[in-house]
C-alpha cells in the first residue's frame, strides 16, 4: 500500500482516468472536478489508505445493449475510486503480470488482441484444424469472491490490499430509482481492476493446459485450444468444464463447441484457406455486420445533418474500426464496403436535396450531363436507387477524399 500511494505512482494513475474519461459515479463528480477534489482531501484518503480503513463508495448500475442480443451490466464507480483502483492496478500488475501464461493476452502490458489472433493462426497453420472455443457464461457476474480472494492472497502479502479489493468486490449496486443491490459475486464491469482479477481467478487454468501442452489462446474470459482432432478436442472441452467448475463458473453449453477453426470466431476475427492451403485472416461475419449496422444509424437520412457532419462522425468510427481490422486479408471485403459507405451517402445527398428541379441544379452544377441529371431528378423519391446510377460522377470517389472520409481499403487518412 505504500507503493500504491507513493506520489509517482498517483501521477500516473491520475493521468490514466484523464485520459480514459467516463461518466460520473454516483456522487456526481466528473473527471475533470478530480484534482481539485484531492488537492483538498488527499491527506484524509491517504491515511485511510494506509490504516486500511477507506471504504468505496456504491457503484452505479448501468445497461448496455450487447452486440450478439441482450444487455450488459456495468457498474460505474466513482472517479475518486476509480483513481484509487488505477493506482492499486499499476502495483499490482507490475507484480503479477510476469507470473501469468504467456498464452494469456488481455488488458496485459505488452499483449495485445492483435497478437492473440496471430497466434490463433499460426496453430491453424501448422495443422490444428480444430478449436475448443469455450464461452463462459456470465463471467464477470459470475465470479465468485472467496474463490478469488483465495487465489490473491496466495500472491499478495498485504493485508490491507487485500481488504481493500474485498471491499470493492462486495461493494453495492445502486441501480435506477435509487435502488440498492447488494452483491456477493461478481466483479463489475467499468472498475480498472476487474480485467487484472479476471487474470488472476484464469491463471490457473492457463497453466493446466500448458502442463498439458495444449496450443490455446485467452484474452479475458474468451478461451481457444486448438487441436488436430475433433476427438482431442472433445477431451480438452471435458477438462475445461471441470477445470470451469473447479472456479465456480459455469460453461455457456450454447455457445461453446468443439468445430473446425475457419468457421469459429476469435476477437471479430475468422480464418479462411487461401491458395497453397495458407491460412489467413478476415472480418467474421459477425463484426461486419455489427459494423454496417452502426454505419446505417450514422447515415440515417432523416437525421437533419449537413453531410459534413455525418462524414466527420464516420470518420471517428471508421478509423477505429479499420485500425483494429488491419490484420485482414480481404481487400476486397474491404473495397466493397467502401463502394456501399459512398453509395449510402450520395443517397444521403439526393434526400437532403429532395425536389426535383433541386437535384436537377445540383446535379449540373456538379458536372453531370443534361440527360442524365434530368434521368435522376425524374425519379426524385428513388434515392438509393438513384444514388447508384450516374451520381458518381457529380459525387466523385475524390470529393469524398476531400471530406476525410477514411477508405478501408489500402489508406486512412492521417491527421
Amino acid at each position: 500500500m505504500e507503493r500504491v500511494v507513493r506520489r509517482p505512482n498517483l501521477q500516473n494513475a491520475l493521468k490514466r482516468v484523464r485520459s480514459n474519461k467516463g461518466s460520473p459515479g454516483i456522487d456526481g463528480m466528473t473527471v475533470g472536478e478530480l484534482s481539485a477534489h484531492l488537492k483538498g482531501h488527499w491527506e484524509e484518503i491517504r491515511e485511510q489508505l494506509l490504516a486500511g480503513t477507506y471504504r468505496p463508495q456504491m457503484v452505479k448500475g448501468q445497461r448496455i445493449p450487447k452486440s450478439g442480443g441482450g444487455m450488459r451490466e456495468l457498474g460505474i464507480p466513482t472517479v475518486l475510486d476509480r483513481f484509487i483502483q488505477q493506482a492499486l492496478l499499476q502495483v499490482l500488475q507490475s507484480e503479477l503480470d510476469g507470473s501469468f501464461s504467456r498464452h494469456s493476452y488481455g488488458f496485459r502490458p505488452g499483449k495485445s488482441a492483435h497478437q492473440a489472433v496471430c497466434a490463433a493462426q499460426r496453430y491453424v497453420q501448422e495443422g490444428r484444424r480444430w478449436v475448443v472455443d469455450v464461452d463462459l457464461e456470465k463471467f464477470f457476474d459470475r465470479v465468485n469472491h472467496d474463490v478469488l480472494m483465495g487465489k490473491l492472497a496466495k500472491r499478495i502479502g498485504d493485508r490491507r490490499v487485500l481488504t481493500m479489493i474485498r471491499r470493492y468486490l462486495e461493494t453495492g449496486v445502486m441501480a435506477q430509482g435509487g435502488v440498492v443491490i447488494e452483491r456477493y459475486e461478481g466483479t463489475p464491469q467499468g472498475g480498472p481492476l476487474s480485467p487484472l482479477l479476471a487474470n488472476v481467478l484464469l491463471d490457473e487454468v492457463d497453466k493446466e493446459l500448458e502442463k498439458r501442452g495444449h496450443h490455446f489462446v485467452r484474452y479475458a474470459d474468451d478461451c481457444n485450444v486448438y487441436v488436430q482432432s475433433r476427438r482431442a478436442g472433445e477431451r480438452v472441452l471435458g477438462l475445461l468444464r471441470k477445470l470451469f467448475t473447479g472456479l465456480r463458473l459455469r460453461v455457456n453449453e450454447s455457445k461453446s463447441a468443439v468445430d473446425l477453426a475457419q468457421r469459429r470466431k476469435i476477437l471479430g476475427y475468422s480464418f479462411w484457406v487461401a491458395t497453397g492451403k495458407v491460412v489467413k485472416r478476415r472480418v467474421s461475419k459477425k463484426a461486419l455486420q455489427a459494423m454496417k449496422v452502426r454505419v446505417r444509424e450514422i447515415t440515417q437520412r432523416n437525421r437533419g445533418r449537413s453531410i459534413r457532419e455525418v462524414v466527420a462522425e464516420l470518420r471517428h468510427y471508421l478509423v477505429g474500426w479499420n485500425e483494429y481490422y488491419q490484420l485482414a486479408d480481404t481487400p476486397r471485403i474491404f473495397s466493397d464496403l467502401d463502394e456501399w459507405i459512398r453509395h449510402r451517402l450520395r443517397a444521403m445527398h439526393l434526400k437532403q436535396w429532395k425536389r426535383g428541379t433541386t437535384i436537377y441544379r445540383e446535379l449540373r452544377s456538379r458536372g453531370m450531363s443534361h440527360t442524365a441529371a434530368l434521368q435522376v431528378a425524374a425519379n426524385s423519391r428513388r434515392w438509393w436507387h438513384n444514388s447508384a446510377m450516374l451520381v458518381n460522377v457529380a459525387l466523385p470517389n475524390t470529393y469524398f477524399d476531400q471530406l476525410r472520409l477514411p477508405r478501408l481499403a489500402g489508406y486512412t487518412i492521417t491527421f
